[in-house]
This record gives C-alpha cells, sequence and structure tokens, in this order.
C-alpha cells in the first residue's frame, strides 16, 4: 500500500490536472487510482491482489472486467447476450431509412458480436484452464456462425445498398462513414450475397467449416512433441521437459549453442504430423471450392481483393523482385555463416536448416565486438519498458501505467495490466501483457484486440482493449527477466501494434486498431 501511495505521488502533473478533472465531473469525490510505474510492474515480483475499495469482496470480477466471464460457463451468457443484441440490431438496420444512421447500426452490429468473438478469440488459445479454453472456442464457432449468415443475409444487405444507391446521402457523408459503407459491402460481396439460396447457404457451410479447421489446425500447431528419452544422447536430455520415460519438445531452442540440441528439437518438433496434413488439404481444399463458388479463381484472388496487393500477380512480382534484390547479399551471408560452423565445429561444418538463427546471432556479436552477457544486465524487460515508456512520451505525450487487477480479470498472476494515458486527452486504453511461458501457452508473439475502440452513441469513447502476447522465460530466483536482443526487438513490434489500437481513435469499430 505504501508503495503504490509512492506512486501516485510520482504522477505528472499532466495526469494530475486529468485526474482532478475526473474528480470534478462526479461531484468532486476523491479519485484513488492503482497506477505505478510501468518498469517496477515487471521487474518486481506483483504483490497479492487485494478487493478494491468499494468493491464486493471475495467475488470474482471476470477476465478483462466481463462480469459474465468469472467462470467458463459465462461464455453461453455473454454470447447469448450479443446475439440478442444483434437482433435486435439487424431488425433496425432494416427498418431504418437509408442514412448515416445505417453505418452507425451496422457498426454497432459488428462491435456487438465481436466484442464477444475477439476476447474469445484469445482466451480460446491462452488461458490455461482447458475449461475457459472449451468455451471460448465454443462462442468463437457460435459466433462466427452467425457472421457468415449476416454476410449472406439479403434483407440486411438491401438495406445498405438502398444508402450506397443514393448519391445525394452518400455525398453528404463524411469519407470515413463513406468508406465504412463500401467495407460493409464488400464484406456482403466476398461473401456470396449475389448467389441464389442454395449456393448462399453452401457458403455459409463452407466458411463455418473453414473457420473449424483453421481453429483445428492453429491448435495442432502449438502442441508439443514427444520422443522416447532413450532415442536422444543422455548428455542434451536436460534441454527438455521429461515426463516419465518421454522428453517433451515444445519448440526450435534456436539460440541454444548446441548444434546436436537445435537438430534433436527442430527434427523432433516439426516432425511431420498425418492429422496436420490432412487438416491443412481439406483447410485449403474448402477454401478454394468458397472463392470459386463466390466467383473468385482462387482463394488468394478473393483473400487480396481490397488489399493495396490487388491481387497474386501483383504479389508473385514483388516477392521475385524482392528475392532477385537480396540474392547476393543472402548468399554472402550464408558464406559468412558456413565459416563461422567451420570455426566452431570443424567436425560438422555443413549449415543446416536449424543453425541460421544461431550462427546469424554468433556473428552479430563478433562484428559489433560486444558479449551479450555484458549488454544484457541492462535489458531487463522492466528496463525496456520504461525505454518504451520514454519513447512514447517525447513523441506522442504518452505515458504507460500499471494498474492493479481485480480479482478474476487476468487469466495468470504473471499478467500485468497497463493504462494508455495522454498528457491532455486522458485514459487512452489498457494493455494487457502476458509476456511468460507457461505450460500450453503457444509459443508465439502476437497482439490481440479483445476490443475495438469506437464512438459509442452516448458520445462516449469506448476504450480499446488488447493483449501483447510473448514467451519470456520466467526469471530465475525472483531476479528481473533480461531480454535478448531478438526479444527487446519481438516487444517493440507488438507494443507498435498495441500503440496503433490505442492512437487509432476511430469512430467506428469496424476499421480500428489490428485484427
Amino acid at each position: 500500500r505504501a508503495m503504490l501511495g509512492g506512486c501516485r505521488r510520482a504522477l505528472p502533473a499532466a495526469l494530475g490536472r486529468a485526474l482532478r478533472g475526473r474528480s470534478a465531473g462526479q461531484g468532486g469525490r476523491a479519485v484513488i487510482t492503482s497506477w505505478c510505474p510501468v518498469g517496477t510492474a515487471f521487474d518486481v515480483k506483483q504483490q497479492q491482489q487485494q478487493p478494491l475499495r468499494g468493491g464486493a469482496a471475495g467475488r470474482d470480477t471476470g477476465l478483462f472486467g466481463v462480469p459474465e466471464l468469472s467462470c467458463p460457463e459465462g461464455f453461453q451468457e455473454a454470447q447469448d447476450k450479443a446475439l440478442q443484441e444483434s437482433e435486435q440490431l439487424v431488425q433496425k438496420a432494416c427498418s431504418a431509412p437509408p442514412g448515416p444512421e445505417t453505418v452507425m447500426i451496422f457498426d454497432q452490429l459488428s462491435d456487438s458480436l465481436c466484442r464477444v468473438a475477439d476476447l474469445a478469440d484469445f482466451v480460446k488459445v491462452a488461458h490455461p484452464d482447458f475449461a475457459f479454453r472449451e468455451a471460448a472456442e465454443e462462442a468463437c464457432r457460435n459466433i462466427g456462425t452467425v457472421v457468415e449468415k449476416l454476410n449472406t443475409d439479403v434483407e440486411l444487405c438491401q438495406s445498405l445498398r438502398r444508402l450506397l444507391a443514393d448519391e445525394t446521402i452518400m455525398s453528404s457523408l463524411d469519407p470515413e462513414t463513406r468508406r465504412v459503407a463500401e467495407l460493409f459491402m464488400f464484406d456482403f460481396e466476398i461473401s456470396g450475397i449475389h448467389l441464389d439460396e442454395e449456393k448462399r447457404r453452401k457458403a455459409v457451410d463452407l466458411n463455418v467449416r473453414i473457420l473449424d479447421l483453421c481453429n483445428e489446425f492453429l491448435i495442432g500447431t502449438h502442441i508439443p512433441n514427444k520422443i522416447d528419452k532413450h532415442v536422444l544422447p543422455e548428455h542434451i536430455r536436460y534441454n527438455f521437459t521429461a515426463e516419465g520415460n518421454y522428453l517433451r519438445v515444445a519448440g526450435l531452442h534456436a539460440d541454444c549453442p548446441d548444434d546436436l540440441v537445435r537438430e534433436a528439437a527442430y527434427k523432433i518438433f516439426l516432425h511431420s504430423n498425418a492429422q496436420q496434413l490432412a487438416r491443412l488439404e481439406e483447410l485449403l481444399a474448402s477454401r478454394n471450392s468458397l472463392a470459386q463458388l463466390v466467383g473468385y479463381d482462387t482463394f488468394a484472388h478473393r483473400a487480396l481483393q481490397g488489399t493495396m496487393a490487388k491481387n497474386p500477380e501483383t504479389v508473385r512480382q514483388f516477392l521475385e523482385k524482392l528475392s532477385e534484390q537480396l540474392s547476393k547479399r543472402t548468399q554472402k551471408d550464408f558464406e559468412m555463416m558456413t565459416k563461422m560452423k567451420m570455426k566452431l565445429n570443424p567436425q560438422n561444418s555443413m549449415l543446416m536448416p536449424w543453425d541460421h538463427p544461431y550462427y546469424s546471432g554468433v556473428l552479430r556479436a563478433e562484428r559489433y565486438n560486444i558479449d551479450p552477457g555484458l549488454y544484457c544486465p541492462f535489458f531487463s524487460l522492466g528496463a525496456c519498458m520504461e525505454g518504451l515508456n520514454s519513447l512514447f512520451s517525447q513523441l506522442l505525450g504518452i505515458s504507460l501505467y500499471a494498474e492493479q487487477t481485480k480479482r478474476g480479470e487476468i487469466w495468470s498472476e504473471d499478467v500485468r495490466k497497463l493504462a494508455v494515458v495522454h498528457e491532455t486527452e486522458g485514459l487512452l486504453g489498457y494493455i494487457y501483457c502476458d509476456f511468460f511461458q507457461r505450460p500450453d501457452k503457444p509459443h508465439q508473439d502476437c497482439h490481440f484486440t479483445v476490443r475495438g475502440g469506437r464512438l459509442k452513441e452516448n458520445g462516449e469513447y469506448q476504450l480499446p482493449v488488447v493483449v501483447l502476447m510473448l514467451s519470456l522465460p520466467n526469471s530465475a530466483r525472483g531476479a528481473p527477466t533480461l531480454l535478448s536482443p531478438g526479444m527487446m526487438e519481438n516487444l517493440f513490434h507488438e507494443m507498435g501494434h498495441a500503440m496503433h489500437s490505442m492512437l487509432g481513435r476511430t469512430r467506428y469499430q469496424h476499421v480500428t486498431g489490428k485484427r
């Protein structure tokens, strides 16, 4: 408590003014925050959570503060509520006269479904509790099915078409509203709205099957492989997790200096899986069937329409030109890596697929004549977060503050919640940082949108909520986690996506942030 009090005293003057302004709007009540400096939150073990003043002691708030999600069964309740709201909005859209309100209703409809689907999309892959993951996966499937049906709803499409056909109304709309209206129509068109009823039903079925296959394939890519421990030499077994007579290989161990460990991890973790191949083949076939059903030559043509690339031919030309331009430089890099491996491992000097990440790192260390052990102590996770905070403050007038979470709000005790605060506009949104490895957590670095920002009907702005997921090693004996250059690069990259979501401040949820 004393630490939090000190943190509050350290808040900058601009934030103090923002808080005083907020309290004045509530009849002059004092505002108590649980914000503290961001670096401390990542380098110091989080304190045991206590019920916040004014809260209901002993009662969980639910994931991300969503009351229904205090238990897995809550996904059904959240889903039902979203579907009920969507039915009302569909009726409203179909009966409303064409105008800017049409676009607003469509965006409300998108938001009501995405608030559940986006959240569930994260929970189904990252929550440590299987019951939560299973409930979230079911919610994703159900919401996804409804979305595909709405994308082939002729009456709903006609309500939007009437707006787009009215030149007088369209010319009166601002550019953002016009663009969002066109994007909603684009979704109808690529989903097969022009087809007859039987073919539209087939398109929906194919889309739902594709969603299922994508989810099954994604889950399959994160499942570790096991091997009889006696297959591997005894001196490298300690690098992998032992489970009885088996060793569990959950990643590529790309940074390990032992060539044999990298080789074993590469061959075992990426070993061919008959079920995965079958899913992939069916997924590709289903995508092709869908594309041709709705009028495209290939799925690539459908996926690229409306993008900057526009068509597969442009993508192919870009990749060929890029490959041509980089060919000589790449060849030189490979020659340097081969020489380095020959120097370090003369008995086995041929460069193999599992060698590139490691030896490129060795070359960088040699080129800049610095041992990672000398600079890593300066790059604890907390120091890097403070560095990001300093950059955002100087460039954008934004500060990051760690906020104490309520019980049940987060899915793992090492998750941190950051409030993103602008020096004049106040609170912009929240970033949940799920940075550390744990069993059954995917080994990937990515950004998830949990709730998109938008201007609500009452004039308030719906604050965006995102998750940054990394796979950093857990620190030993309470010491801060130290980042390698690669880890730091990934952190900065993913934080860029988060800032995009925070700073977009779009009027419409349909075009906010990154998904």
